[in-house]
């Protein structure tokens, strides 16, 4: 907790961005700090930022009323899987602007975030819904089973109606992503058509999401790779190919940091990785009488802050978006790019079908009636000693 800054504080404790004539990579976008140095802030900070608060009711009823110390990977979560519905609803292309008027549709976005019982992604239904994973209220997550929280909470999320995949074992199949965003279900608000303004919300996320009698041919897809990039630092032969992700427009980012220390990664500049810190404590924010919701808090108004790719976990999880089945077989030619690059390690494999060898539930010596994510929690988080024995 000693560790934890306020937000006052966070105003004046990180350095500008650097004199460099190296390009600035923000979520699939290029920047050069001399000539659009405004406009890459402008882009850090249209994206939600979400932190640490304190006295929001009880999880659960009568649990913790704050996250600090132990909500880091919690909020990070919320971060990457905010891009993501911005991204859905908004396009990549939008910008916050302090004291602008913002649409129904940012409001439904970050009130899906809300720290209160009933939102979609909030904390109090990442971390109950943690408990079934294994997770104790109040445990630290790692990056895998906040990705598996959040499939699970996307479900009840009509209004995007997301496809979800989180891909196993280093392997993105692409029958199975294929599979899922084809899938013959109704499509629900605003995934039968792209984001318009509504004329009946206000401030807050649809009471009821209106079933269009369409049927979609494509489910905007979330992806999620969680990975392990070496055993106690990252390995030297995955920096390049990690430093394309982010150049990737489908990309949402990466959520990891250092042991016990979550971040969320946006882009890089150099050998530098730039990220949203969640370590600083907020006050809960509540709607105002007149309905609206005070949104200043969520973006991060200060320049990001920086650090060394060397000093990364090799513990993470990689974010894509693809809106469209033309954005994922746009992102698979690229995937598939990579592998040429000079010096870089594919980070995953990405193959047509499912290898044969994963449907034995034992190959990895485990018991066969152990989940998919448990087998995934002791190979991907940081704090599993057991990982070094299962990689050998």
């Amino acid at each position: 907790l000693s560790a934890t800054l306020t937000y006052d504080t966070l105003r004046f404790e990180y350095e500008d961005f650097p004199e460099t004539k190296e390009p600035v990579w923000i979520l699939g976008r290029k920047y050069s700090v001399f000539t659009e140095k405004e406009e890459i802030l402008l882009d850090v900070t249209s994206r939600l930022w979400f932190t640490y608060r304190r006295n929001f009711p009880a999880i659960g009823g009568t649990g913790p009323t704050s996250d600090t110390g132990w909500g880091c990977m919690l909020r990070c979560g919320q971060m990457i899987f905010a891009q993501a519905l911005v991204c859905r609803h908004l396009g990549r292309d939008w910008r916050w602007i302090k004291g602008k008027r913002q649409t129904d549709n940012y409001f439904n976005v970050l009130n899906a975030f809300i720290d209160k019982k009933d939102s979609y992604y909030s904390i109090h239904q990442i971390a109950q819904m943690g408990v079934g994973e294994g997770k104790s209220i109040g445990q630290w997550y790692g990056p895998n089973t906040v990705a598996q929280v959040l499939k699970k909470l996307a479900t009840f999320d009509t209004w995007s109606s997301l496809a979800v995949h989180i891909a196993m074992d280093n392997t993105v199949v692409m029958e199975e992503i294929r599979r899922l965003c084809q899938s013959n279900f109704p499509c629900a608000g605003a995934a039968a058509c792209p984001a318009v303004e509504s004329d009946v919300l206000y401030n807050g996320y649809p009471e009821e999401a209106e079933v269009r009698d369409r049927l979609p041919l494509w489910k905007p897809l979330v992806l999620l790779i969680p990975l392990r990039l070496g055993l106690t630092e990252i390995n030297e032969a995955y920096i390049e190919t990690l430093k394309h992700c982010f150049m990737m427009p489908q990309s949402l980012g990466v959520i990891g940091g250092k042991p016990n220390s979550a971040h969320y990664f946006i882009g890089y500049v150099g050998e530098e990785l730039i990220y949203l810190d969640p370590h600083t404590t907020q006050p809960a924010v509540e709607p105002s009488d007149s309905g609206c919701l005070p949104d200043e808090s969520f973006h991060c108004q200060h320049p990001p802050c920086r650090m060394s790719i060397a000093e990364l976990d090799p513990s993470i999880a990689v974010g894509f978006f693809c809106n469209t089945e033309e954005d994922f077989n746009d992102w698979c030619q690229q995937i598939k790019k990579l592998s040429l690059v000079r010096g870089a390690l594919p980070m995953f494999e990405l193959v047509e079908r499912q290898p044969s060898h994963f449907s034995n539930p034992d190959v990895l010596n485990l018991t066969p009636d152990s989940s998919d994510a448990d087998r995934l929690e002791r190979f991907f988080d940081s704090e599993d000693e057991d990982f070094e024995i299962l990689s050998l």
